[in-house]
């Protein structure tokens, strides 16, 4: 793809969005998925009452004229939507859970999961249970495509809204995706993955009665709902298999940090924590980091704890350190 193209396909789409959040008087996510899912129907303007008018449908069918002469890959695509729902976001403010996870920790979670899944042979199942948009786990499908893996996922998400956006884009970009809308700290119906990766969501879970099945949660008060949603998410993952998630930084020094250390000793491993760049958070206290996990099973054992603080996500020297570091701690334990 080159630039330019991407550029013009930018362009396209985000005029056809505005035209369509004018003319039917919604939200910009709103428009963005009628956007998505006009092109999935052969580039064709739905039309409910009369609704968009003539003139508008006339429009928005010459930017999908022009849309069709560009060639875009599935992870073309993939980009192509977080730009356009990054833009929407500097004009309807999104709730910090809501905000897509940068592909710079995308990638990260990619070189992870391949360190730890190393075997192309084998079909790979991942789950992420606060899935969002879908941003997180449609970089790692796709990415795992490309790298010659036959990946899928699957994600739940109380918010039908942003799971709306998740299945258009996994449909728009061919990712393979099943997505699941409930609360994911009720019962799921899965079958067990291979792994869980999630930008998991910050605050207070309300169903106190709920989370006494946990043993993150608390005897009184609001339980983390971070805590109870890495519990669960192991719960779906297969013996020996790993979870990566993104996790505040003082997560083992937090108020609750007593009931999350119990649950880490004694359902899972803690094998690393990965510190992240300071300057990618406004804040000390929004600073965040990579924990991995791995179930009890045969082949599963307590190792040495892989420690590492990320000065940058951009310095090629940086990150190549880093994957040494990685790769050195992976061969020794």
């Amino acid at each position: 793809m080159f630039p330019d193209q991407f550029e013009k396909a930018f362009s396209l789409n985000l005029e056809a969005v505005q035209l369509l959040q004018n003319a039917l008087g919604s939200s910009f996510l709103d428009a963005y998925i009628e956007n998505v899912e006009n092109q999935l129907d052969g580039f064709t303007v739905r039309i409910l009452d009369g609704v968009p008018n003539a003139e508008t449908v006339g429009k928005i069918e010459a930017l999908y004229t022009e849309l069709k002469e560009i060639p875009l890959a599935g992870e073309d695509l993939r980009k192509l939507s977080q730009l356009l729902l990054l833009k929407g976001s500097k004009t309807e403010k999104l709730q910090a859970n809501h905000q897509l996870t940068p592909d710079g920790l995308g990638f990260l979670f990619i070189y992870l999961l391949e360190q730890f899944y190393s075997d192309k042979k084998q079909s790979l199942t991942i789950f992420d249970p606060a899935v969002g948009m879908g941003n997180l786990l449609l970089t790692a499908l796709l990415n795992l495509k490309i790298a010659g893996y036959e990946a899928k996922g699957v994600g739940v998400d109380i918010d039908d809204t942003l799971l709306a956006v998740a299945a258009a884009d996994a449909e728009w970009t061919k990712g393979n995706m099943q997505l699941f809308h409930q609360d994911s700290l009720q019962d799921l119906l899965l079958d067990p993955t291979d792994a869980a990766i999630s930008d998991l969501p910050i605050g207070y879970y309300p169903n106190d009665q709920k989370v006494q099945d946990f043993i993150t949660g608390v005897t009184q008060g609001h339980s983390y709902a971070h805590h109870l949603l890495m519990e669960q998410a192991m719960n779906y993952v297969k013996d020996a298999g790993y979870g990566l998630f993104l996790v505040p930084s003082n997560l083992l020094e937090s108020e609750q940090a007593t009931y999350f250390k119990k649950w880490l000793a004694e359902k899972v491993f803690l094998q690393g924590l990965i510190q992240l760049p300071d300057q990618l958070f406004r804040s000390e206290q929004s600073r965040k980091s990579i924990l991995i996990v791995q179930n009890h099973g045969e082949n599963a054992s307590q190792k040495e704890v892989f420690l590492a603080k990320l000065a940058s996500l951009t310095d090629e020297k940086v990150i190549a350190k880093f994957f040494k570091q990685f790769e050195d701690w992976k061969l020794a334990n």
